[in-house]
């Protein structure tokens, strides 16, 4: 056996298959020459710049201008001028032109067309690209983000005209998209015949916005209105609480996931909110109006909430007609069931003791958090606050200017977690495309894998409008910056038939579009609130929510 020794560089070596030699199927060979060829001898790129930086070997370059492009590779070998332009290709694709020069080495590409502003890029040269020498090439591939556009994509005018056509444009999702068997929300823009219960809950009140803004008579108001009733009084309850989902048109429910096929104590509790909301708009001098009042007590009042204490001092969130408490999830806090809690303390009927909030949501004083970020402290939950939701579903009705316990100060709590929000996409640890002062706002959405609950800790370069945007009341400063960026600076990608899409993530290249009711609910009722307090204060005005809050230890 011969030994082996490395080839040398800079050589050429040359294999022959000698013609008549026989392989194992006793078939001849016809013989072939094979050539080696060494790393020296395959064409390369020497340099290449995107607008005068390295696009070689380096991480996606961002910020690239969409109006100019400039792009110059040189290689080690003259290219074969005989349809080189072949072998190059941008994703997605734009209108270009190629100039060969410095004896064929060098290429510039230069964009015909602006490119689309915030895009990611990918660019590859293929391998099968030849030199004049025949040299092989490796293939070359990388991307670049586009900047943003600034100029405005609608009309410039004034905030309040601005908050009333995002309100109105919501408004539509709830009105014109509701179910026409049922009046209920649908999940989401695409969900045919499924309704959500905690969705529609928000869309009660969003009821109440649209007879107020002028958007709808107060008669068309009520029509809707007697509608939703009508299909709470028929539809599956279990012990007083709606499932999650229902079908629209027979009533039955809809499994969120295979044991969560009946009671959900939370989303009950978000329609319970509207419930309440709603009965303090209506007006009970006049018969129809007052009988609407008299089946929205007939319905919360139904509602069991001592019975899903299960004789212990904790909620517990679901129960299943087939699986019954399979589920076994208790309601505990800091999170977005507050309202539960506070409805099941108004009950005069089914209500819970003090022990049930103080030990079951609150565990004996463990949602506080008290400690400190980006410079807010944050009385409750978990670190950086979580989701924006938290400080939505509750608060759509619950008012927290004056509210407190001996946990926390509710106000104080919603704002610096918006705050804290902000403060976090400002800084953009994650180094996301896209992030900055004016572009913030985590909570939970769609995303470019589905569904997730982002928050500063859960942060996969998702912005959700709703987040933001029903931050208004608690700050208003910066989101008014984002509501303007939203719609003026990415409204063409980012606003549809109502309001704003639900979510982008520029770093993926994804932008969303769909609309769902538990995002949508949240931005027509904090802008009011932000506006005229209208919900917060009917909702404080229900009878049965003062002496609630104070059995439970709150005062407002």
């Amino acid at each position: 056996m011969m030994p082996v020794k490395p080839l040398k560089t800079n050589s050429k070596y040359t294999l022959k298959i000698t013609n008549g030699i026989k392989g194992s199927d006793g078939e001849g060979c016809q013989g072939a020459i094979c050539r080696f060829v060494t790393q020296d001898e395959k064409m390369t790129i020497t340099s290449m710049t995107l607008n005068g930086v390295n696009f070689l070997n380096t991480l996606p370059l961002r910020d690239v201008s969409w109006k100019s492009l400039v792009m110059e590779i040189n290689f080690s070998e003259p290219l074969d001028s005989s349809g080189f332009k072949s072998f190059f290709a941008f994703f997605p694709g734009f209108a270009a032109s190629y100039k060969l020069s410095d004896s064929d080495k060098k290429v510039t590409i230069m964009n015909s067309v602006p490119l689309k502003y915030f895009t990611h890029y990918y660019f590859l040269i293929s391998k099968d690209l030849t030199s004049v020498k025949g040299n092989p090439f490796d293939g070359f591939n990388n991307s670049f983000y586009t900047a943003l556009d600034t100029t405005p994509k609608f009309p410039v005018i004034p905030d309040e005209e601005l908050l009333t056509l995002i309100q109105h444009a919501t408004f539509r999702y709830f009105y014109d998209q509701a179910h026409p068997d049922c009046g209920m929300a649908r999940e989401r823009s695409t969900s045919e015949y499924l309704v959500t219960v905690g969705g529609s809950g928000f869309g009660v009140m969003a009821l109440i916005v649209g007879m107020e803004r002028g958007f709808i008579t107060r008669q068309e108001g009520m029509a809707r209105l007697g509608k939703i009733l009508t299909f709470l009084e028929t539809c599956d309850r279990y012990h007083g609480a709606w499932p999650h989902w229902l079908n629209g048109v027979t009533g039955k429910t809809v499994a969120f996931t295979e044991k969560d096929d009946g009671a959900d104590l939370v989303e009950t509790s978000y329609m319970v909110e509207g419930l309440y909301t709603m009965r303090q708009y209506l007006n009970p001098s006049t018969s129809e109006e007052n009988q609407f009042i008299d089946r929205i007590d007939a319905l919360t009042d139904a509602v069991e909430y001592d019975w899903f204490t299960r004789g212990q001092d904790v909620l517990y969130w679901h129960w299943s007609p087939n699986y019954s408490w399979d589920m076994n999830m208790q309601i505990r806090g800091y999170n977005e069931a507050l309202i539960t809690y506070i409805t099941a303390a108004t009950s005069t009927t089914h209500g819970i003791s003090a022990t049930v909030y103080q030990q079951g949501y609150a565990r004996s004083g463990a949602i506080r958090n008290g400690n400190s970020y980006y410079g807010y402290v944050l009385p409750l939950g978990e670190p950086y606050g979580g989701p924006l939701f938290f400080t939505h579903y509750s608060f759509l009705g619950l008012d927290p200017r004056n509210l407190q316990d001996q946990y926390a100060t509710y106000w104080t709590q919603n704002v610096n977690q918006s705050l804290i929000n902000q403060a976090h996409c400002s800084d953009n640890p994650g180094k996301w495309i896209g992030y900055n002062d004016q572009c913030w706002g985590l909570t939970a959405s769609d995303d470019p894998e589905g569904y997730e609950a982002h928050s500063p800790t859960n942060d996969n370069g998702t912005i959700s409008p709703t987040a933001a945007v029903s931050a208004l009341p608690y700050t208003p400063e910066q989101s008014l910056k984002a509501i303007r960026y939203f719609y003026y600076t990415v409204g063409d990608r980012l606003w549809g038939e109502y309001g704003f899409y639900d979510a982008f993530n520029v770093s993926n290249g994804w932008w969303a579009d769909s609309f769902l009711a538990i995002d949508e609910g949240p931005i027509i009722c904090m802008i009011e609130n932000y506006r005229s307090q209208l919900l917060w204060n009917l909702f404080m005005s229900h009878p049965k929510v003062k002496p609630g809050l104070t059995k439970i230890g709150f005062s407002y």
